[in-house]
C-alpha cells in the first residue's frame, strides 16, 4: 500500500499538460494532499502549500507522488536527485512514469538503505489473461477521446460521482497513473504487453450481478498514430453499453504531433462505435464532454449548447458544469441515441 498524504511533484514543468497526475490528485482527492514541491523555475501551481521535502515530512506527508507525465516517461538526472533528497528527508517515493523507480541504481540503493519505499505504479499484475470477447453480465460505460489528456479520467470519476449521488451503484475503473493514484487500484493499460490489453480490462470490471456502472477511465485516441493501439484493445475488453466522447475544442493538431490535425467530432464517434461493435454490438454514445478550462465560462456555454444542437447529444464540461444532461441520456432504457449516434 502507498503511504498517505501526499506530496505532489512539479519539479521544473513548464507545460500544465505535464502535471495532470498531480493536478488530478489536488483535484480529486485534496483530503490526501499536504502540498506541492516545485522549483523556483516552474510557474505552475495547484495551490497547495509550497513545501520542501522536509517541512512536507514534519506536515505529516508520507510519500512524495512524482505526478509528472514527461515524454516518454523518463527520470531525468533532476528528477532522480530530487527523489533522492525527499529520501533522505524520510518520504517513500511513489510514480506513475514508465522508467521505473527501482530500475534506477541510486533510488533503489538509498530506498534499501533508510528503509523506504518506492511504488512503482506502472507495474501491471502478472497474472493478466487474453481477452476472450465473451459477453458478461453488468452495465459498462467508457470514455473515449479525439486526442490524449482531453479530459477522459475527469468525465470519468464526475460520471462516477454524480451515479453515486442519485442513488445508482457505481464503480470507477482507473486505467492509468493517476486514475490508480485516486482509486488506490486500477490497471496500467499502457503499461500492458499488447496481446493482454483486452484481457487487463475484462479483469478490471469483471461481471457484476447489480443494476449498477462500471464507469472505465478511457486512454489514448483512436486518432493518434503512437497510442491507437491502447485505445483499440481497451474499446474491446471494456464491452461498453454506453461512450462518452471527450474532446479539447482549443487543441490545435494531436499531443505532441503537430503535423497531425485533431480529428472531428462525428468522424471520431463513428470510429469508436465501428470498433466498439466488435465484442458489444447495442454500444451507443450517450454525451459529448468538452474540456473548455481555457475558455471564458460564457463561450464555454455557448459552444456546449452549439455542439450538443449539431449533435443531438447531451454536451457538457463536467467539472465546470456538471453531468446530468449526460446521465439521463445514460439511464434511458432501450433508446438509441440520435443524431450522428444512431446513425454512424
Amino acid at each position: 500500500m502507498i503511504e498517505t498524504p501526499y506530496l505532489l511533484y512539479l519539479g521544473h514543468s513548464q507545460d500544465p499538460a505535464d502535471i495532470k497526475t498531480s493536478r488530478g490528485l489536488a483535484v480529486f482527492r485534496p483530503d490526501i494532499c499536504v502540498g506541492e514541491y516545485r522549483h523556483d523555475d516552474c510557474p505552475l501551481t495547484l495551490d497547495l502549500p509550497r513545501m520542501d521535502f522536509a517541512a512536507a515530512r514534519a506536515a505529516g506527508a508520507r510519500t512524495l507522488v512524482l505526478g509528472i507525465a514527461n515524454a516518454g516517461g523518463k527520470l531525468g538526472e533532476a528528477l532522480i536527485l530530487d527523489a533522492l533528497a525527499a529520501l533522505e528527508a524520510g518520504l517513500d517515493i511513489a510514480s506513475g512514469l514508465h522508467h521505473r523507480l527501482n530500475a534506477e541504481p541510486r533510488l533503489a540503493e538509498a530506498a534499501a538503505r533508510l528503509g523506504r519505499q518506492l511504488h512503482d505504479v506502472r507495474e501491471p499484475r502478472p497474472d493478466l489473461p487474453i481477452g476472450n470477447g465473451k459477453k458478461r453480465a453488468g452495465k459498462r460505460l467508457l470514455t473515449v477521446g479525439t486526442d490524449c489528456s482531453v479530459g477522459k479520467m475527469y468525465t470519468t470519476l464526475c460520471l462516477a460521482s454524480a451515479l453515486a449521488r442519485r442513488g445508482v451503484a457505481a464503480d470507477f475503473r482507473a486505467t492509468g497513473q493517476t486514475g490508480i493514484l485516486v482509486a488506490g487500484d486500477g490497471v496500467p493499460l499502457d503499461a500492458v504487453i499488447a496481446d493482454f490489453i483486452s484481457g487487463a480490462i475484462e479483469q478490471v470490471s469483471p461481471a457484476r450481478s447489480d443494476d449498477g456502472w462500471d464507469l472505465i477511465e478511457g486512454q489514448g485516441s483512436l486518432y493518434h498514430p503512437s497510442f491507437a493501439g491502447v485505445s483499440t484493445g481497451l474499446l474491446h475488453g471494456a464491452q461498453p453499453d454506453a461512450l462518452v466522447l471527450c474532446h479539447d475544442p482549443v487543441r490545435p493538431h494531436m499531443r505532441g504531433l503537430p503535423h497531425y490535425p485533431l480529428p472531428g467530432i462525428a468522424e471520431t464517434i463513428e470510429a469508436n462505435l465501428r470498433v466498439a461493435r466488435l465484442t458489444n454490438a447495442e454500444v451507443r454514445v450517450v454525451g459529448i464532454a468538452l474540456n473548455t478550462s481555457a475558455m471564458p465560462e460564457d463561450e464555454a456555454r455557448a459552444l456546449c449548447a452549439s455542439i450538443e444542437a449539431e449533435f443531438a447529444l447531451p454536451t457538457s464540461d463536467p467539472y465546470r458544469f456538471g453531468v446530468e444532461a449526460i446521465l439521463d441520456r445514460l439511464l434511458e432504457t432501450g433508446v438509441a441515441a440520435p443524431g450522428v449516434a444512431a446513425n454512424a
